[in-house]
């Protein structure tokens, strides 16, 4: 039987992470453009660390999340030296599936948006199976 989600997950669960922008966060160095700004890879990746900080406190022992849909528009250039903010807010509960709203911001203006789901998962299950033999 597979376990749901803890009671602690509900609509409403909220974290955010910052990144002050290096050239290594940038679209020439991660291969997603040429030019020196927040590259997307970048945006999602902390985006997504945003949602597993909302979950992490209340995290039942032995389960994880993983990623399995994002949805992501990257509306706004940030340069080398600035701070972004992700905010992630739990929308939706649908047994093992999360959804998450995700806002970056610089300051006042809206870097990025979209969606992030989550499952929870068993995380040494999830692993074996990663990591079973190849049954091709």
């Amino acid at each position: 039987m597979e376990q749901q989600p803890d009671p602690g997950f509900a609509p409403g669960l909220t974290a955010h992470v910052e990144l002050t922008v290096t050239d290594s966060d940038t679209a020439q160095a991660v291969g997603s453009g040429d030019v020196p700004v927040l590259g997307t890879p970048r945006v999602l990746a902390l985006a997504e660390a945003a949602t597993v900080a909302a979950t992490a406190r209340r995290m039942p022992t032995g389960m994880t999340t993983v990623g399995t849909r994002v949805e992501l528009d990257h509306q706004a250039p940030t340069p080398i030296g600035r701070r972004v903010t992700a905010h992630a807010q739990l929308a939706k509960v649908d047994g093992r599936r999360l959804l998450f709203e995700i806002v970056v911001t610089d300051g006042d203006t809206t870097v990025a948006e979209g969606r992030v789901e989550r499952i929870l998962v068993d995380r040494q299950r999830f692993v074996a199976r990663a990591f079973g033999p190849d049954e091709s």
